[in-house]
């Protein structure tokens, strides 16, 4: 059986929301990575708690065989022109049809629908072969350290001159983070656009630490010039630390902002006794991967973006 429902319509207590965590949590297991981005996984959070941050605009697909959930896709459409869909099969019901399902009811739904595979699964390759979607982009997992290897001792440190680093003061830099942002990331399908508010949803996670946003002045105008967030995951067996967004104004390109700002995380991380990193990045941001791997970082996973 298959249904759709909205991440607001069912009522509090309803046995979907725990349904699909199970799902979700069982699949992360099974593929050692999340089937779900974080605003989707903030969706599936709040599915039937009445609480949470999800999004108006994203619909839950489900498909039971029997009474248990098998598979599960969740469709955000808050940009109509370019809905974005991410799916889990429950690993026992792969390979019977559920994942072709979950696809065709979509596409249904939204036929210029794009997907998300986290991961790069060959199934999901499959899937989207048969759905008439091509690989469009790469966002690479980098890791510091290496898989099987020890991290290097991080550089020293060296700000550039007219510059200086410190944290986030709540209530006063806000406005020009998401001033920084939109022009760093105007080409950017998900990171661009930001608002006040978008800002304040981050700022309400359990894991957001001012100490740990880290903000790049120039010391001459006052201007802002770049920024770096870094989060900390709790998570067994090991605490990650994740190089969460770095930003740097068209303008200041060309001063050394964006690796001091990444050193400036990388040591912040260390001192909370963070011994592994992790980072995402465009797969086709040559200038970019080559900085992080002379900090350290190398990639060990692939999210794959399928679409017309």
């Amino acid at each position: 059986m298959t249904r759709w429902v909205s991440t607001a319509t069912p009522q509090d207590g309803s046995p979907d929301g725990d349904d699909v965590r199970a799902l979700a949590a069982a699949v992360a297991a099974a593929d050692n990575v999340d089937a779900y981005a974080e605003p989707a996984r903030r969706d599936i959070a709040a599915l039937g708690t009445g609480t949470g941050h999800a999004r108006p605009t994203s619909r839950h697909l489900l498909v039971h065989d029997g009474g248990d959930l098998v598979g599960h896709a969740l469709l955000d459409e808050e940009n109509p022109d370019d809905p974005v869909a991410e799916l889990a099969v429950l690993p026992a019901g792969r390979r019977h049809g559920v994942g072709a399902a979950l696809v065709d009811a979509v596409l249904e739904a939204a036929p210029g629908a794009r997907f998300w595979a986290h991961g790069d699964h060959p199934g999901a390759a499959r899937l989207a072969e048969r759905a008439g979607r091509r690989r469009a982009r790469e966002l690479w997992r980098m890791r510091r350290p290496a898989p099987g290897h020890e991290a290097p001792p991080l550089p020293e440190l060296a700000v550039p001159d007219g510059v200086a680093i410190r944290p986030l003061r709540v209530g006063e830099d806000e406005d020009a983070v998401v001033a920084v942002n939109n022009r760093a990331f105007s080409w950017h399908p998900e990171q661009s656009g930001w608002t006040r508010a978008d800002v304040a949803e981050i700022e309400a996670e359990p894991w957001f630490d001012a100490a740990g946003v880290l903000l790049a002045w120039d010391t001459a105008t006052g201007q802002l010039l770049g920024f770096h967030f870094t989060k900390v995951h709790d998570v067994l067996p090991e605490r990650l630390g994740e190089v969460y967004v770095v930003g740097v104004d068209p303008d200041a390109q060309g001063r050394g902002l964006g690796r001091a700002l990444t050193l400036a995380g990388l040591h912040h991380l260390a001192g909370r006794g963070l011994r592994t990193t992790i980072l995402y990045v465009e797969g086709d941001n040559a200038a970019a991967i080559a900085t992080y791997r002379r900090l350290g970082f190398e990639r060990d996973a692939v999210d794959v973006s399928y679409q017309r």
